[in-house]
């Protein structure tokens, strides 16, 4: 005969069973609605990132990463969407089901070369009317702006600096960045346009945004004609993307006041093909000209890089400027330096008249090479 304490004892120990499989299967029941979750997850096609361009009343136009733009529908809970936002849009019909979160800024200090240059004006040869320039344009509305205020005029908001490559166009925009002791942000036109497709004008937006946070500044974009040519057909996305770049810069410079203490210093080898709209008042309607130096240059800026050297008492100073007649300042530079490695060759502390010959040769030589290998392409 069963006593009421084993019957207590087979009520507890049933309960507690009931209890332990209850719990148990609705574990399995939350796991198994997991793995179905994840497996719609899985199967559900991926989205799309847009920009938002424009809104309408109920629809909203959006840009794709190839420049391709659709007027698309919004999800009815989406709410505050505005022009700039990026999105999550369905692959098929691209309706804008939810807003990125993300942050859509670069680093932009990875992307330039930001410097406090420490060019002396003292360190240029040979280019007195263009530094002049440069000064009067640049550098006194930095220094003293309330002067124009009281006369009454605004000076341009940027210069182009056009020339041959390595005629010191560069170090005349260091050189004023450092005489207002002003950041130096330099970008490089063409990297701006190959590196950075789809993203191009945002870099640009913030690169200004930077300029204004480090102000004093100037920036500097070098290549500039990469960016800003006459373009007769945008039919490939790649001159959409460049033309967004360029009209997103003609936006940043037309943006800020002409007395501000932000100044855009272009520069090109290639004035003959940049487009007019950026060369217009207003914009960069400045244009200085870094010519190839004449002879009298060609003496001062021999005088510069050499003035730290051990020249030989033998040197024949103006025989060497006539053989380095139509050398840029870059190659005068080069000269130099070759100069002092065949001194060194040939185990001496002073340089000689002979060492200078033979560098001139090689500077020479490497101009023709370099000739040669671009006419293969040209």
């Amino acid at each position: 005969m069963v006593s009421p304490h084993d019957l207590k004892s087979s009520f507890f120990s049933y309960t507690t069973s009931s209890h332990e499989l209850e719990q148990e299967n609705r574990l399995l029941k939350e796991t198994l609605s997991q793995l179905r979750e994840e497996l719609e997850r899985f199967r559900s096609p991926a989205l799309m990132i847009a920009e938002v361009v424009d809104i309408l009343e109920n629809d909203a136009i959006i840009s794709l990463p190839n420049g391709n733009k659709f007027l698309v529908q919004v999800s009815k809970g989406i709410k505050n969407l505005y022009p700039g936002e990026n999105v999550l849009v369905e692959q098929r019909n691209l309706t804008i089901i939810k807003k990125v979160s993300s942050s859509k800024k670069f680093n932009v200090e990875k992307f330039v070369i930001m410097e406090k240059p420490e060019v002396k004006w003292s360190e240029i040869g040979g280019l007195e009317s263009q530094t002049q320039e440069i000064k009067e344009v640049i550098e006194l509305p930095l220094k003293k702006p309330e002067l124009f205020k009281k006369i009454g005029i605004q000076p341009p908001k940027g210069i182009l600096l056009h020339g041959p490559p390595g005629t010191g166009k560069t170090l005349l925009a260091k050189a004023v960045a450092s005489s207002t002791k002003s950041t130096f942000i330099e970008i490089v036109g063409s990297e701006l346009v190959q590196k950075f497709i789809g993203e191009g004008a945002k870099l640009v937006r913030e690169v200004f945004e930077l300029a204004k946070q480090k102000a004093p500044s100037i920036v500097f974009i070098d290549e500039l004609d990469a960016l800003a040519a006459r373009r007769m057909d945008i039919g490939t996305s790649g001159e959409r993307e460049v033309q967004r770049t360029f009209m997103q810069f003609l936006a940043e410079i037309d943006g800020f006041k002409p007395l501000a203490n932000v100044k855009v210093i272009g520069c090109t080898n290639r004035l003959d093909i940049m487009d007019p709209a950026v060369l217009r008042p207003g914009r960069l309607d400045r244009l200085i000209e870094v010519p190839i130096p004449d002879d009298s240059s060609l003496k001062e800026i021999f005088k510069i890089h050499s003035k730290k050297m051990t020249l030989d008492k033998k040197i024949k100073k103006d025989a060497l400027i006539k053989k380095m007649k139509g050398f840029s300042g870059a190659e005068i530079k080069a000269v130099c330096t070759e100069a002092g490695y065949f001194a060194i060759r040939n185990k001496r502390t002073k340089i000689n008249n002979q060492d200078f010959l033979c560098a001139i040769e090689k500077v020479k030589q490497e101009e023709l090479d370099g000739d040669e290998f671009a006419g293969m392409f040209g």
